[in-house]
C-alpha cells in the first residue's frame, strides 16, 4: 500500500503468515524479508500459545516489534488485562501497546504512523550491484513460476537476462511489478522495493532448480535464486545463495533461513495416492506446483500392492498436512488418498541407527532375529495456554496421551479469571491424530496449543498389521505403542469390517502385533440360495446342494484373494473412527 503522511508517500509491504507451529518454516522465511513485525494479540482471547513462538523467532532476528491490541470494542474485550498479560509474557511495557479496532477503525491510524516511525527503511544503494531475496513463489498456467522478491541493491529491470545454474536454460525477465495489493506491472523494481517477477519459467520443475547465475558477458545486474536454502557449515543456521550478474561472475550471499534445513525438521509423514491409479502423473505434477509456494514438504515416490503408485510427504505437523491436502483438491481438483499420518522414528541395531518414516519399514521388535536394541520416538514440549476453571481437563487429557513433566504457571493473576500455561513432554504420535480436536472440545474452544522439538527418547513400540484372509495389506500398517494395542487393533478392524464389499466366501479381518493376533472381526460369506429351485423329494437332497456349496467355499476361501477397492481405504483413512 501507499501510505501518505506530512505530505511524503510512503510504500509499505505487508506479508501476512500464519502464526501456527506448523507453518514456522514460512514464518521464518517472510521475516527475513523483513525490517519490522506487528504483534497482534485478541483483547478478548489474550495471548495465544503461537504467538510466543513467533515472537521470539522475530526477536532473534532482530526486528523491530510493534504491540498492537485488536478489537477492543467488543464487550468481552479486557484491554487492561491482556495488556498486562502482555508484559509478563514478552516484557512489553503497557504504554507502547496500540489498543485498536480493525473492525470500526479505531486506533489504525496510529499502527501506520508507528510504522512509519519505529520500523526503520531498508538500507539500499541503487547504484550496487543487483542483490535479491526470494521468499516465495508460485506457479501461473500461462506465466510459468512467478517469484516474489525483495530487492536488497541494484535496480532489476524488465528484460534482464538470467540463466540457471542447474539446468544452464536463460530467461528473460518478461514481467515485474509490485503487489498493490494485486499485481500492478512496473518497468523495474528498485531498491527496498518487494515485487514479483516472471521470466517464462514453463515448467514447475524449474522453479526448483539451484541458484540462478549470471550470463556470460552481460553486463546488467539480474537474478539471484529460487527459493533454495544452503546450509552454512560453520553453524545450526542456513544461508540463502545469491548469484549477481557482474562481469566478474561474483557470488552474493544474503541472510536466509534462522531455521537449521526444513528438510532435517519434518515431523508428520504421509503417503498420498490418487483414488484412480491412472491420474497418478496429474497428481505428481500438482504436487511439484504447490511445492513452489511451500518448500518445506518433502517428496518421493513410493509405491504400494494395494494402492499403487504415489508419493510420501513430510510435513511440519497435521495442520500442515490437511492444508496441503486441502489446496490440492481445491486448486487441482485432486481426488486423493493419504494414508494414516506417522512421525520418523529411529531403530537402534547392534550396529547402526536408521530413521523410519514408512511404517511398511519397520521392523518386527518381537522377533529376536531383528538384532533390535531398541526404538526411540520424538518427542516435543508443548505449551497449552487454557483458563483456570479448564486445568484439570487439560491435565487428564495430556496424562491420556503419554504426556510426563507436567507444569503450570500463571500469566497473570489479577482476578479470578487468570489463564494458565500448562507445559509439558509428550510424544510427537499423540498430537498428529485428533489431539488438537479434543483439546478445543475439553476446553469449550478456549485453549491454544503450540509445540517445539524436544529430541527423541526410547518408548516400547510395535508394528502392527493388518490381514485380509491371512494375507498383510501393506497400506495400513501402523506403529503404536504398547499400551494402545488393544485400543487401535479392535478400532480398526471394526473399521474395515464396515467398508470391506462382502465376498464369495468367508474372511476374517484380523490385527496382529508379531505373531500375535490383537483383534478379529469376521466377514460373513455372501450366499446363493442353491436349493430355490428344488421342489418336494427328501430334505437329504436340498442337503446334498448345500453341503456341495459349503465345500466350495471352503476351497475357494484357500485360493481366493480378498480385492480391497481403493474406494475402501478412501474410507478407512478419511474417517477417525
Amino acid at each position: 500500500m501507499i501510505h501518505s503522511s506530512e505530505g511524503v508517500k510512503y510504500l509499505l509491504n505487508l506479508i501476512d503468515t500464519p502464526g501456527h507451529v506448523d507453518f514456522a518454516w514460512e514464518v521464518s522465511r517472510s521475516l527475513a524479508a523483513c525490517q519490522g513485525a506487528l504483534l497482534l494479540v485478541d483483547a478478548t482471547q489474550g495471548v495465544q500459545a503461537q504467538s510466543i513462538s513467533v515472537f521470539h523467532v522475530a526477536q532473534e532476528r532482530g526486528l523491530t516489534i510493534i504491540p498492537v491490541l485488536n478489537k477492543i470494542d467488543l464487550p468481552a474485550a479486557q484491554p487492561d488485562i491482556v495488556a498486562s498479560q502482555m508484559q509478563a509474557t514478552f516484557g512489553i511495557s503497557p504504554d507502547d501497546v496500540l489498543q485498536i479496532s480493525a473492525k470500526s477503525g479505531k486506533g489504525v491510524e496510529n499502527v501506520l504512523q508507528a510504522i512509519l516511525q519505529r520500523i526503520p527503511p531498508p538500507t539500499a544503494n541503487p547504484e550496487s550491484p543487483m542483490k535479491a531475496f526470494l521468499f516465495d513463489s508460485s506457479y501461473d498456467r500461462y506465466r510459468g513460476v512467478i517469484s516474489l522478491v525483495s530487492i536488497q541493491d541494484g535496480v532489476l529491470k524488465k528484460g534482464d537476462k538470467i540463466s540457471s545454474c542447474h539446468t544452464r536454460k536463460k530467461y528473460e525477465v518478461v514481467e515485474l511489478g509490485i503487489m498493490h495489493p494485486e499485481e500492478v506491472p512496473t518497468t523495474s523494481l528498485r531498491p527496498g522495493q518487494v515485487g514479483y517477477v516472471a521470466c517464462n519459467m514453463k515448467e514447475s520443475s524449474e522453479g526448483l532448480d539451484l541458484p540462478i547465475s549470471p550470463l556470460q558477458g552481460c553486463s546488467c545486474y539480474c537474478s539471484a535464486h529460487w527459493g533454495y536454502i544452503l546450509p552454512d557449515r560453520r553453524s545450526s543456521r542456513s544461508i540463502a545463495r545469491f548469484s549477481a550478474c557482474e562481469s566478474d561472475g561474483t557470488e552474493i550471499t544474503l541472510p536466509g533461513e534462522n531455521v537449521a534445513d526444513s528438510r532435517s525438521n519434518h515431523q508428520v509423514y504421509a503417503g498420498v495416492y490418487p483414488v484412480d491409479s491412472n491420474d497418478f502423473p496429474k497428481l505428481e505434477e500438482s504436487i511439484k506446483r504447490l511445492t513452489l509456494t511451500d518448500r518445506s514438504v518433502e517428496v518421493t515416490r513410493e509405491s504400494s500392492t494395494a494402492l499403487g503408485q504415489g508419493c510420501r510427504l513430510g510435513f511440519l505437523g497435521t495442520l500442515h498436512m490437511d492444508v496441503f491436502r486441502q489446496r490440492l483438491e481445491d486448486e487441482y481438483n485432486a481426488s486423493v488418498i493419504i494414508t494414516a499420518p506417522t512421525v520418523p522414528y529411529k531403530v537402534v541395531y547392534r550396529d547402526k541407527t536408521v530413521v523410519v518414516s514408512n511404517p511398511t519399514d519397520f521392523p518386527d521388535t518381537l522377533d529376536t532375529a531383528s538384532r533390535v536394541k531398541e526404538v526411540q520416538e520424538p518427542v516435543v514440549k508443548a505449551s497449552i495456554i487454557v483458563p483456570q476453571e479448564y486445568l484439570g481437563d487439560m491435565m487428564e487429557l495430556c496424562f491420556n496421551h503419554r504426556a510426563e513433566d507436567l507444569d503450570h504457571r500463571y500469566l497473570d493473576s489479577s482476578n479470578s479469571s487468570s489463564r494458565i500455561i500448562l507445559t509439558c513432554i509428550i510424544p510427537l504420535s499423540e498430537i498428529v491424530s485428533d489431539f488438537f480436536d479434543k483439546l478445543k472440545s475439553r476446553s469449550s474452544g478456549f485453549a491454544s496449543f503450540d509445540y517445539e522439538d524436544a529430541g527423541y527418547k526410547p518408548s516400547q513400540l510395535s508394528k502392527m498389521i493388518f490381514l485380509l484372509n491371512g494375507k498383510p495389506v501393506d497400506a495400513l500398517a501402523l506403529i503404536v505403542h504398547k499400551s494402545a494395542e488393544q485400543e487401535v487393533g479392535r478400532a480398526w478392524v471394526k473399521k474395515l469390517h464396515k467398508v470391506i464389499p462382502r465376498q464369495l466366501f468367508e474372511v476374517p479381518i484380523q490385527a496382529a502385533v508379531g505373531k500375535r493376533i490383537i483383534a478379529r472381526e469376521t466377514l460373513s460369506a455372501m450366499r446363493a440360495d442353491v436349493t430355490a429351485g428344488l421342489y418336494g423329494g427328501h430334505y437329504e437332497r436340498k442337503l446334498k446342494h448345500l453341503n456341495n456349496q459349503k465345500e466350495g467355499k471352503r476351497r475357494m476361501k484357500k485360493i481366493g484373494s480378498v480385492e480391497l477397492p481403493q474406494e475402501a481405504f478412501f474410507d478407512i483413512l478419511r474417517t477417525k473412527s
